[in-house]
């Protein structure tokens, strides 16, 4: 690509994530895999209403890493605006800190918001201790919503983590990445034992990506155990590299699978694992990174809204197929097509006629937006504004203010 299509100025996308009103009701962890944001929301949003620790900055951790209880000075000392509101950036980097800053939401009212790109050290060190007194929330790459326009092919290629949208060198920066994921992540982390078979592992899963899982082939081609498999499909899940989607099981006409999918949490990420070079629209594989950008999506559009529902899929053993399904709500079935036929109803129609889902939308490139046999046939872009306008799903929003984040 060259540089003057660049276009997009990155510090002028407003994000959906609304980091105040989070502290405004509680404490919170703010999760995300790395370079999606957390840190520039975090300085845009709250600089002028919170003391903010940032453990990258190197004497900062070295100190808290040798006493933990140093922390409560540090904010005190800091504390110009003499807010009850704290942010710990990268809070996995001193797990330990739990400890003071549990005591700190008891004694002094601080409320905190807990920011980091992998759970695996806060599980390891008692993530729970904190047990209902901070919530979760999570941060993805740039949607739609965010962006308001996207160049599909552009998307489905290298996908939305801030520096990569924006970059004229897209390819270079997931590269490295996936290098700095690799060292600083795994091996610096001594996750595992065997980092290239991890490294062959990586490829695999990216090949497999948006497929049902088969722990026993990939263990094959990876030549290790299935059960070294499940570990590191557990490692990808906790440094929120990716996230299993579990089948919906509650149809009985048609008996469903019970194995799940996984999914990258950025299209681009998964094509520089896969050592993808080109994406060509008439490919299967443009097909399968068009339903992880939707599935990226509605995985974002759930966090941010607050909404209580799994993403989930169905897959029948006589291989009828639904991409995603919301609650008993909504059943989205994905098409690439430019031109929807009659067999691309085929998923949807035998799952309504489980008559337990509501509502039932095929997305696709098709610009003709239509119903057809009880179906809303939707192009991707109509779907997405509706999604985000909120005219999809019934209104059981947990968080009803429409306040925008602070620029």
């Amino acid at each position: 690509m060259k540089k003057s299509e660049v276009k997009l100025d990155i510090n002028e996308v407003l994000r959906t994530v609304n980091l105040l009103h989070l502290l405004d009701k509680k404490s919170h962890f703010l999760f995300g895999p790395r370079s999606t944001g957390k840190s520039t929301a975090i300085r845009r949003q709250l600089s002028q209403h919170a003391t903010i620790i940032n453990l990258l900055r190197v004497p900062v951790q070295s100190a808290l890493l040798k006493n933990p209880g140093e922390l409560e000075g540090m904010i005190d000392a800091a504390n110009e605006q003499n807010s009850s509101y704290v942010v710990i950036d990268e809070i996995q980097k001193v797990p330990a800190l739990l400890d003071e800053v549990h005591r700190l939401i008891e004694e002094r009212k601080f409320k905190f918001l807990l920011s980091g790109s992998s759970a695996r050290q806060l599980k390891a060190s008692g993530i729970n201790l904190l047990g209902g007194r901070a919530w979760i929330a999570n941060m993805f790459p740039l949607t739609f919503h965010e962006l308001t326009k996207i160049n599909l092919d552009r998307y489905l290629r290298y996908g939305g983590l801030p520096h990569v949208w924006s970059s004229s060198l897209p390819e270079d920066e997931l590269e490295a990445y996936v290098a700095t994921y690799i060292n600083e992540e795994i091996k610096m982390e001594g996750l595992v034992r065997k980092i290239p078979a991890f490294l062959d592992f990586l490829r695999l899963a990216a090949l497999t990506n948006t497929q049902v899982l088969n722990f026993s082939t990939i263990a094959s081609d990876a030549r290790v155990s299935a059960t070294t498999i499940r570990e590191y499909y557990g490692i990808l899940e906790d440094t929120l590299i990716g996230t299993l989607v579990q089948p919906w099981s509650k149809s009985l006409k048609r008996k469903a699978i019970a194995t799940a999918k996984f999914y990258f949490f950025d299209t681009g990420v998964c094509h520089t694992l896969a050592e993808t070079r080109h994406l060509d629209r008439n490919s299967d594989l443009f097909g399968r990174s068009f339903e992880h950008f939707i599935f990226m999506e509605l995985s974002a559009f759930l966090s941010y809204r607050a909404r209580k529902e799994k993403l989930k899929f169905w897959r029948s053993l006589d291989k009828h197929e639904v991409d995603f399904i919301i609650g008993d709500d909504l059943a989205i079935e994905v098409k690439a097509t430019k031109s929807l036929h009659k067999d691309d109803f085929d998923g949807i129609l035998a799952l309504r006629e489980e008559g337990i889902i509501k509502t039932f939308y095929i997305v696709s490139n098709d610009p003709v937006d239509t119903v057809r046999d009880g179906v809303n046939c939707l192009h991707w872009e109509t779907f997405l504004k509706r999604l985000w306008g909120n005219r999809l799903m019934p209104a059981k929003m947990l968080n009803s203010d429409k306040k925008a984040p602070p620029k």
